[in-house]
């Protein structure tokens, strides 16, 4: 003799409604948000000059705070600190939005200028 169950209606009444609090947390591993804030700082730093490094990040992330470092090249001569302002603002903006996290500090390092071509031209320099 074969038994059928009634499928579904018994799977509907097995199953418990968990609350929100219970259900378990995602984490987000700190080199998915290193690599959120740098792409966000390519994107604050607009075009690079041929030689420069792309942007890379390091985080420290704790619960859903992140503290970022940024470590970038600019091209020579701009604002430095207007571009390392729009840098912070655009990572903080970017992580916060897409990683979910608060970003109270980003720091950003410039390691190298690059001596735009054109301005190096003007003044007779060569490289």
């Amino acid at each position: 003799m074969t038994v059928v169950s009634g499928g579904a209606d018994e799977l509907r009444e097995t199953l418990t409604v968990v609350p929100p609090g219970e259900r378990g947390a995602t984490r987000i591993a700190d080199r998915v948000v290193a690599k959120i804030a740098a792409q966000a700082a390519r994107e604050a730093v607009g075009g690079l000059p041929p030689e420069a490094a792309r942007p890379h990040a390091t985080v420290v992330v704790h619960h859903d705070t992140a503290r970022v470092r940024v470590h970038l090249e600019l091209e020579y001569p701009c604002d430095i600190g207007t571009r390392c302002r729009q840098v912070r603002h655009q990572v903080a903006q970017r992580v916060g939005a897409l990683a979910g996290m608060a970003v109270p500090e980003v720091g950003v390092h410039v390691e190298r200028l690059h001596l735009a071509a054109e301005y190096g031209a003007k003044q007779g320099r060569t490289r």
